[in-house]
């Protein structure tokens, strides 16, 4: 049992987290083997905890430390994470995906949980990604799990970085999935120039794509920048949003909080997970919020 020394609890009004002057003991989840805090928690309303499921264990889950504060009011929606290079881990990502889930969502990634200052090893698939999902969904109606009634199996993001973005665009086709975020990636030219183990989509997959769509991009020196504005010049059917800023194909996920990178993708989830109009406006509008930062180049089809 771990004690909050501040002597506070979240409590939920509205779907958002607020401290609450309550003294109270915030227990772990039973059946879990370890869990820990990155960074701060995130910047988000709801303390954020990365952790690995007996259930699980071959995803790291990050979620809202406090769970008593989701109900039928007040759920999280799911997040699937692919990795870059492929990896079974989502050590390169931890900052970037601690700090969405601060906002209220549950984000289950690829691989086991990374022990702090180390890597991770082997390969990724995305047949990983649909099993995050199915589990969350098994998690919300399963009586004995801390998660019962609390997840929005409704609103369902795929999402990951380089192989990462190519595994969330094979998975997303997948008529549960709501939205998705395509971070440092798009759909090679040639299929089989890619790393082992990558998804060989070709451009055709696009057309099976059927939710709102994010592309974020490093810019012109990101390796896979020219991939994916092809990506985003041949998706005509749905509504796509692209961001391109000047930092390369590493992008900002190892930056305090994830950086822009995750700014930007945590305002994209909120907007179309959880209906906040208010988030929306960084990709809503003519000029939209985001064309209004300079550190962004901004292009966007079908939104408003």
């Amino acid at each position: 049992m771990r004690i909050i020394s501040a002597l506070f609890v979240f409590i939920a009004l509205n779907g958002l987290c607020f401290l609450s002057p309550l003294s109270a003991q915030v227990q772990d989840i039973s059946g879990q083997s370890a869990s820990r805090t990155v960074e701060d928690g995130g910047t988000g309303p709801c303390r954020a905890l990365m952790t690995t499921e007996n259930t699980l264990p071959t995803h790291t889950v990050f979620r809202p430390e406090d769970l008593s504060v989701f109900g039928r009011k007040n759920k999280l929606p799911i997040i699937a994470w692919g990795n870059g290079a492929c990896a079974n881990s989502p050590w390169e990502h931890v900052n970037f995906l601690s700090e969405v889930s601060s906002y209220g969502f549950l984000v289950i990634a690829i691989g086991p949980m990374p022990q702090e200052g180390q890597k991770g090893s082997g390969r990724s698939a995305s047949s990983q990604m649909a099993d995050a999902i199915n589990w969350a969904i098994t998690q919300n109606s399963d009586r004995t799990s801390p998660y019962y009634d609390k997840i929005d199996i409704a609103k369902i993001a795929v999402s990951g970085m380089s192989c990462g973005g190519l595994q969330a665009l094979e998975t997303a086709p997948d008529p549960r999935v709501t939205t998705a975020v395509i971070c440092n990636s798009g759909i090679l030219g040639n299929p089989g120039s890619g790393m082992a183990g990558m998804p060989a989509l070709t451009k055709d997959h696009l057309l099976k794509l059927h939710t709102p769509t994010l592309y974020i991009l490093g810019g012109e020196s990101d390796i896979a920048y020219q991939n994916g504005m092809d990506d985003f010049r041949r998706i005509n059917h749905l509504p796509v949003f692209m961001a391109n800023m000047d930092v390369g194909h590493g992008g900002t996920y190892g930056q305090p909080h994830g950086g822009e990178f995750a700014r930007v993708a945590t305002a994209w989830f909120q907007w179309q997970l959880k209906g906040d109009n208010e988030a929306g406006r960084m990709f809503t509008g003519a000029p939209c919020g985001l064309s209004h930062d300079p550190a962004w180049k901004v292009e966007k089809k079908n939104i408003p």
